[in-house]
């Protein structure tokens, strides 16, 4: 546990906190929640009272099979009979339990990078090597990369599209190419879809578990978490190979028995009323993006970002600083915004480039717009002294 990095999120929110009227455009949440009709019919549905007991450990059987259907509908993904379906207790749960069930303390994850830093956490955790690999300057898989960094000790390749710090969408090709590596060499893909309805201008969600055969090796991570509001609810799912039952089964009913009945009945719930539920939200989010491009293009040469289309991420480059925290403290003090810095995934060279995750998600467009223009501000404040 030494060699696990603090979570950084309740260190910035320690920050927010200790500023009353801070803006927080740091944590990846969405500003709505699950649908209020299905959070109302809760209680009568728990008045069950065998909901009280143990449930199946992988999942209640109705929930299960809605997400079957709509793997099959939205994903092109056939689950039975040579993949399962596991709901956990959020996406991040599914990742530590696959990542527990295939791999011996020593092994190695490639993590493009930026990662996504509670996997990192979690590869370390089990004693597992996390082993980062750079990305293009867009943001975009270096698959050439990613295959020189193969040795002997790995045991998956890990992608998140769309991504998280980034919000690059990474292309149907170069998941293909990453899946066919993993084939070539033994390994598994860890594929992380949490944001997969979260995509703009054209982009478009490929899931590489759909390939021909990539089911003997590919483990697919989604989360009701950003779709559907329910962040706090914790449920996700992971397909995953049929012949890790037995390690995958170990794992869950050690560490949970099962979900939370309550959230499997409102992520049924919310699966029935499906993605149309979230459409409208995305396109919501569409407008807030445009306006934080156009307002963070204020900020000229200082600031370097791709305009990826995907998540609700920006991941932005600033000119370095002596201290990584200094100056996410000082903007939070005398600018009253936060946002995360970059070197919680992975980006540690601080002293060249200061890098800030941005996240337009969780709040309302208007105070979303008024935390940019904090935001900008505390960046002229810092470099310019104006």
């Amino acid at each position: 546990m030494d060699r696990v990095d603090t979570p950084i999120i309740p260190t910035i929110a320690a920050l927010v906190r200790a500023t009353p009227g801070t803006i927080s455009l740091g944590q990846g949440v969405v500003s709505y929640g699950p649908p209020t009709d299905a959070v109302a019919g809760l209680p009568a549905q728990m008045a069950d009272v065998q909901l009280n007991k143990y449930q199946a450990v992988s999942g209640m059987p109705a929930l299960v099979q809605a997400i079957e259907a709509k793997l099959a509908a939205e994903n092109g993904l056939t689950v039975s009979p040579h993949s399962l379906v596991m709901v956990t207790a959020g996406s991040n749960m599914a990742f530590l339990n696959a990542v527990l069930a295939v791999a011996d303390p020593g092994e190695e994850f490639i993590l493009p990078m930026p990662y996504y830093f509670n996997q990192e956490m979690a590869i370390r955790m089990a004693g597992c090597v996390p082993v980062p690999v750079p990305v293009r300057d867009d943001w975009q898989l270096d698959v050439a990369a990613i295959a020189a960094a193969i040795t002997p000790r790995t045991r998956a390749i890990v992608t998140v599209s769309p991504n998280n710090p980034t919000g690059a969408v990474y292309p149907e090709a170069d998941l293909r190419a990453v899946n066919a590596l993993c084939a070539q060499h033994g390994l598994y893909h860890f594929s992380d879809e949490a944001y997969e309805y979260f995509t703009y201008e054209g982009a478009r969600h490929f899931s590489p578990g759909s390939i021909p055969g990539a089911h003997a090796h590919t483990l697919s991570f989604y989360s009701f978490s950003k779709n559907y509001g329910m962040a706090s609810w914790r449920v996700g799912y992971v397909v995953y190979p049929a012949d890790l039952f037995d390690a995958m089964n170990k794992v869950q009913d050690t560490n949970l028995i099962c979900a939370p009945v309550a959230s499997q009945l409102l992520a049924l719930r919310a699966l029935e009323q499906g993605r149309g539920l979230v459409m409208p939200r995305v396109a919501d989010l569409a407008r807030v993006r445009a306006q934080v491009f156009e307002a963070l293009a204020g900020l000229g040469d200082l600031v370097h970002f791709p305009r990826t289309q995907g998540a609700f991420y920006v991941l932005m480059r600033l000119p370095g600083v002596a201290e990584p925290l200094a100056f996410n403290r000082a903007m939070t003090e005398r600018h009253k915004v936060a946002t995360i810095p970059g070197f919680a995934f992975g980006l540690t060279d601080t002293a060249r480039w200061n890098y800030q995750r941005l996240s337009y998600g969780a709040l309302d467009g208007a105070t979303v717009a008024e935390g940019v223009q904090r935001f900008v501000a505390a960046v002229k404040d810092w470099y310019r002294g104006s």
